[in-house]
Parts: structure tokens; C-alpha cells; sequence
């Protein structure tokens, strides 16, 4: 498990990228982003050769880090590696979550998506996970075939877990409360971001969200 400085930083928005064919246009998004607050970052690259995808996670490690920014990878514990980010998510088939945690070292953040499954997370909670993510939350234009995880499923976590909740899939400003008032500890945003006409402007506002539901 990564240690508590770390995981005391995994709260608030949780930027995750789009793809996007032109690295630099991704790399203004995210520094809008992290301007707007964004202190989590999350490089999920499906599609660029190797080459593209080291050097958008390098360029997104610098801006991290000029922000004070956690920067996680999806499903590379390689390139997280290469690039020193701060730790890697992985989904049902990105493999062994146990063996990820031994690769990583205790310094290293691991999340663990978990769709709607408690028992997927109460797994992956055992085999090291700092973070278990369950979605989606709401029907999800990424990923419109996902199972719906209802907010009685963030509730039920928050009691039977002791790592942090992230919900992500169909988050907006405008229903992000809900989950809030059930505990939810980060909101994986793509859509409702990256879209946003102002990024920086739409980071913010879910970033007064949290400080609201703290208040």
C-alpha cells in the first residue's frame, strides 16, 4: 500500500484523458485542468504507438509536478516506471492486482476498477489495492454498455472497505453531488471535462464540490 502522504492526496477529481490524436492539444487540456485544481491524473492511452505514449506521459509527468499533482497510468506498469508517475490503475484484464503490488513497491499508488462488484473490491482491498473504482455511475458515454453501479453500491463500500471509492462513468457537475453524499472519495471524470468549453472553469467547479461536501 502506498503510503499515507500519498493516499491522503487521493481525493477531489480525478481527471482522466480522452483519446486524442494530437498529444499537444491533450497536454493544454490537462494544464487547463490542473489549473482548475486537478490534483489527480490519470494517463489512460489505448491507441498511440509506444513512442507517443512515452512521450505524452512525460510531458504529462512534468505538468503533474509543476502542479503538485499525482499522475497515474493506465494499465502500464512499464511506462509508470519510465516516467517515475506516482502509480498505475488497472482494469479486469490488465492483470495479477497481488503481483502489480509487489512490481510497484509500497511507494506506489495501485487503483483497481471494479465495475459494480463489492466482492471484486473487497478482492482487490486484500491483494493491495489503495483505491477501487466502480462504475458506471451513470449511464456512460465512453463506455454505454457498462453495469450500473448504484449509490447504494458507494454506500455499502464505504462500510466494507477501508481503501478509497472512486465512481466514475457518466459523472457531471450536476449529479456528482449524489455520489459526494455517499462518501465518494474521487469522481473519474473524462466527458463532462474535456468537453467542457472551459476546462479550467469546470475543474474548479467540481473541485468547490468537495469542498462543499466537507463543509
Amino acid at each position: 500500500m502506498a503510503n499515507p502522504e500519498q493516499l491522503a492526496r487521493l481525493r477531489g477529481l480525478y481527471a482522466v484523458t480522452p483519446e486524442r490524436a494530437d498529444g499537444g492539444a491533450l497536454l493544454a487540456d490537462v494544464e487547463a485542468a490542473l489549473a482548475g485544481g486537478c490534483r489527480v491524473v490519470q494517463l489512460r492511452d489505448k491507441l498511440s504507438p509506444m513512442a507517443e505514449r512515452l512521450a505524452r506521459a512525460r510531458a504529462l509527468r512534468a505538468a503533474t509536478l509543476r502542479h503538485g499533482a499525482l499522475l497515474l497510468i493506465n494499465d502500464d506498469l512499464a511506462l509508470c516506471r519510465l516516467v517515475d508517475a506516482d502509480g498505475v490503475h488497472l482494469g479486469r484484464d490488465d492483470g495479477d492486482l497481488a503481483q502489480a503490488r509487489r512490481l510497484l513497491g509500497p511507494e506506489k499508488i495501485l487503483g483497481a476498477s471494479c465495475y459494480a462488484d463489492l466482492a471484486r473490491a473487497q478482492a482487490a482491498e486484500q491483494a493491495g489495492a489503495d483505491y477501487v473504482a466502480f462504475g458506471a455511475a451513470f449511464p456512460s458515454p465512453t463506455k454505454p454498455e457498462a453495469a450500473n453501479a448504484t449509490v447504494d453500491l458507494f454506500f455499502r463500500a464505504k462500510t466494507a472497505l477501508t481503501v478509497k471509492v472512486c465512481a466514475i462513468g457518466g459523472i457531471t457537475a450536476a449529479n456528482a453531488p449524489t455520489l459526494l453524499a455517499a462518501g465518494v472519495d474521487l469522481l473519474a471524470v473524462i466527458t463532462d471535462l474535456f468537453s467542457a468549453p472551459d476546462i479550467a472553469a469546470r475543474a474548479a467547479a467540481y473541485q468547490r464540490l468537495f469542498e462543499e461536501a466537507q463543509s
